[in-house]
């Protein structure tokens, strides 16, 4: 186009020069070129203007789609991550269930036991209560019948009384621990019977704990708290 126009100027100078064209004209002429190369220099920076933008346009869409697939990248990230920590709280809420019910089936396991504990702890307290009464009144004597007066005898020496040692009996006080565990006690139980010296009566051996009942019946007859 801006070679156009500089040969009509060309034309039209060479017309003036012949003198076919008048001088109005040609200004005209000239004005009406310097116009169009105005016009042509403007669509050409309005060209370069359009192109400059449409190039950035393209680098702001491959910016965004660049973005777009980084932001689709951490959106699958941080669904895969919920999903995991979804997953890991159900399996801890099962734990916690399962423990639940584990720690209930405890309780009342030891709720059973204690109620026998209980039980046993009543019937200890009855026997000892029994043994205690035992202990405190002595064995009714039969009435006395009045008997006629006896002739007169010369006097007995009475024999000494009997020694629980040659009668075959253990004295729990002074008994070492084999002689004890020949009784059927074991090695723990005759320890601490010897730790827990000394006795006024068998029966102390259940009542301080140092024997379950038990066993006590089962060596009562063979043993002595003699001091």
């Amino acid at each position: 186009m801006k070679s156009g126009a500089v040969m009509g100027v060309l034309a039209l100078a060479a017309m003036v020069a012949s003198g076919c064209v008048s001088s109005s004209k040609y200004e005209q002429a000239m004005a009406d070129t310097q116009e169009a190369k105005e016009k042509a220099e403007r669509v050409q920076l309005q060209k370069k203007a359009l192109e400059d933008e449409v190039k950035s346009l393209r680098d702001q869409k491959s910016k965004l789609t660049a973005d777009a697939e980084l932001a689709s990248a951490e959106l699958q990230r941080l669904n895969d991550s919920l999903d995991k920590e979804r997953g890991g709280k159900d399996s801890r809420m099962r734990d916690l269930d399962q423990r639940s019910r584990d720690l209930a089936a405890q309780n009342r396991a030891l709720k059973q036991v204690n109620d026998s504990l209980k039980k046993q702890n009543d019937s200890l307290k009855a026997t000892v209560t029994k043994y205690q009464r035992a202990i405190k009144e002595p064995p009714a004597s039969p009435m006395a019948v009045p008997m006629p007066p006896a002739a007169p005898v010369a006097p007995v020496p009475t024999s000494a009384p009997a020694d629980p040692a040659a009668a075959g009996l253990v004295n729990v006080n002074t008994a070492l621990s084999k002689q004890l565990e020949m009784l059927g006690l074991t090695q723990e139980e005759a320890a601490k019977v010897v730790a827990g010296r000394p006795y006024k009566v068998k029966q102390e051996l259940v009542l301080r704990g140092i024997l379950p009942k038990p066993k006590l019946d089962a060596i009562k007859d063979r043993i002595t708290a003699s001091q």
